[in-house]
């Protein structure tokens, strides 16, 4: 189950070790890691590589350390935050966990016709000469893939400053390390929403006219094809795995 690790980052490599078991649910919640003693030998490393593992495991709410006591597993689903969400994505043979993928752009598809509506009422003349600029940036790009990825990070990274939101500035960074982790395994997912400039048009001039409700109907609008195709995806390899 635990093997040595590289002698760089003695640290990084233990925490990314049980980390990935404790997500991948080898190490179920409730569980009882080995004493420092005991991983030091199994990892071969240092006692102070170890502590400095578990410290950043307890910080991330993945397991309880009991001074004198052992040190257990505890359930993510109850205890971490948005932050797992990167990493969940991807199962232990690297292939994508559809269910939190949709469960991701279902969060999305929730939270930006909110964010779109507040940056519309909050945003102001920079904010949207910023999305202006964004725009026709866009327009140039029109066909080069890769740039329009960067173009919507942008784009939806002004509209969450412009939203004056602390809580969905910090999702919004969950869920940007996320999507930039499987933009290109889910291509088709999000292909009509890339390059749908006419939608970010809109939502930009709703923005520059102050007007709340138009910027939200045209968010909610453009984001909620993307959760329809990869629902539908997801729905398919249920029913696949049923039927075996």
């Amino acid at each position: 189950m635990l093997k040595p690790v590289p002698r760089q980052s003695l640290s990084d490599a233990v925490f990314d070790q049980l980390r990935g078991q404790i997500l991948s649910g080898q190490l179920a919640p409730g569980a009882a890691l080995p004493s420092e003693r005991e991983l030091c030998k199994l990892l071969d490393v240092n006692r102070g590589a170890v502590r400095e593992a578990l410290k950043r495991l307890h910080e991330a709410r993945l397991v309880k350390v009991q001074h004198g006591g052992a040190t257990r597993v505890l359930d993510f689903l109850d205890t971490a935050g948005s932050d797992l969400l990167a990493d969940l994505l991807f199962t232990a043979d690297g292939t994508i966990d559809m269910r939190i993928a949709r469960s991701v752009l279902e969060m999305r598809a929730a939270l930006a016709p909110d964010i779109a509506q507040l940056c519309a009422r909050r945003g102001g003349a920079t904010t949207a000469a910023v999305l202006a600029s964004l725009v026709r940036a866009m327009e140039a790009a029109r066909g080069d893939t890769a740039t329009m990825h960067r173009l919507t990070f942008d784009y939806w990274d002004a509209l969450v400053q412009g939203a004056d939101n602390v809580a969905y500035r910090l999702i919004f960074n969950s869920l940007r390390r996320s999507r930039a982790k499987w933009q290109d395994a889910l291509a088709h997912v999000f292909v009509e929403e890339l390059h749908d400039v006419p939608a970010y048009r809109a939502i930009a001039k709703a923005v520059a006219a102050g007007d709340a409700d138009t910027a939200r109907r045209r968010a909610a609008r453009m984001v909620q094809p993307g959760v329809e195709r990869l629902t539908r995806l997801v729905d398919l390899i249920e029913q696949s795995r049923k039927k075996r």
